[in-house]
């Protein structure tokens, strides 16, 4: 039996003009998230995973005069479709935050420094739901409360600056989480957390998850993470996406060079790039290129050990390699036999 998606992405774009010429950020992207799965998007600085989501939400700063295409189609709470990229600003304010939600990088610079914590949770609530202050701030007690927040009365009424950056964390997923949303985007949420409040993080948000069945796009670098709390991983490079696959075939046997150098560089995983394991860890050579001058071809050729010249004539397509498998590389067959024989 086939599941609709909760979203599905398709060809988004996001480009941005500057002096020195169009900064094309995110280019043809295309994904699908299930209801109560999580979908990551890995990739390293600069491979467009934030402007994806931030995209998404129509959250791009209106200075940066984005130019984007494509679209999407999100199922609501009352089984209508919409389109995020084209829905009316009004419409929209009434998704964010309420049935589309998102957790942030950094919460100290997305809380709100001059209202208490209580504040900001009750006027999602309150806006989203039409609840009093009383009883909004009642609500915002039990969201605290759900993330484990210790001595939840107390710090309803204190200020982010007042709280860990765990504890901040754990705030942001309450904001997150209090109207009940049917997708959270997560962008990189426990990446400057240390790996025991990672751990907790990561845990509150499956248990969160398996209680509400919301759907969760997960932005991440950390390959660990995505391993254990995935079920669909897309891998961008350069703005476009090189892979993708549910996880375990993904890191059983990666398809595409650069996905194959990602799980290369975490230790005891060298071997995915051909030979014996070596006792000093895998690092893929050289850096991306400019944004403003990419490669004519494949954008990971000057990177990758086993390009050749017809990498270099025009930009490879995203293919179909196996059911529910993509791959953005014309010596796919070869890749395949390489990750199968290490």
């Amino acid at each position: 039996m086939t599941t609709t998606p909760r979203l599905t992405v398709k060809n988004l774009s996001t480009s941005f003009p500057t002096e020195d010429g169009l900064v094309r950020s995110v280019a043809d992207v295309s994904f699908s998230i299930l209801p109560g799965k999580t979908t990551a998007i890995v990739g390293e600085s600069g491979s467009g995973k934030s402007v994806t989501s931030l995209t998404l939400m129509r959250l791009l700063p209106k200075t940066a005069n984005a130019q984007v295409d494509g679209s999407t189609a999100f199922v609501t709470r009352e089984g209508n479709t919409v389109d995020l990229l084209s829905l009316a600003e009004r419409e929209m304010r009434s998704l964010r935050g309420n049935q589309l939600a998102m957790i942030f990088q950094e919460p100290m610079t997305s809380l709100n420094p001059v209202f208490t914590i209580g504040e900001q949770i009750a006027e999602s609530v309150r806006l989203h739901k039409g609840l009093d202050r009383k009883a909004a701030l009642a609500h915002a007690l039990r969201m605290l409360e759900l993330v484990e927040i210790p001595a939840a009365a107390r710090r309803l009424h204190e200020y982010p600056h007042q709280l860990s950056g765990g504890m901040r964390q754990r705030v942001m997923i309450a904001l997150a989480m209090a109207c009940d949303p049917t997708l959270l985007i997560a962008d990189e949420p426990t990446t400057a957390l240390d790996v025991t409040i990672q751990a907790q993080i990561l845990e509150l948000m499956r248990r969160l998850q398996a209680e509400t069945g919301m759907s969760i796009l997960f932005i991440t670098h950390n390959l660990g993470v995505v391993a254990h709390h995935a079920d669909d991983v897309v891998v961008m490079y350069a703005g476009r996406v090189v892979e993708s696959a549910p996880v375990r075939p993904l890191f059983a046997s990666p398809e595409h060079p650069y996905t194959q150098g990602l799980l290369a560089c975490l230790p005891g995983k060298a071997h995915l790039c051909g030979g014996a394991k070596p006792k000093r860890l895998f690092a893929i050579r050289g850096q991306m290129s400019s944004p403003l001058a990419p490669p004519p071809g494949c954008a990971f050729e000057p990177r990758c050990d086993h390009a050749v010249e017809a990498c270099r004539q025009a930009i490879p397509p995203l293919v179909e390699t196996h059911p529910d498998r993509q791959a953005r590389c014309i010596r796919v067959p070869a890749m395949h036999t390489l990750a199968r024989a290490a």
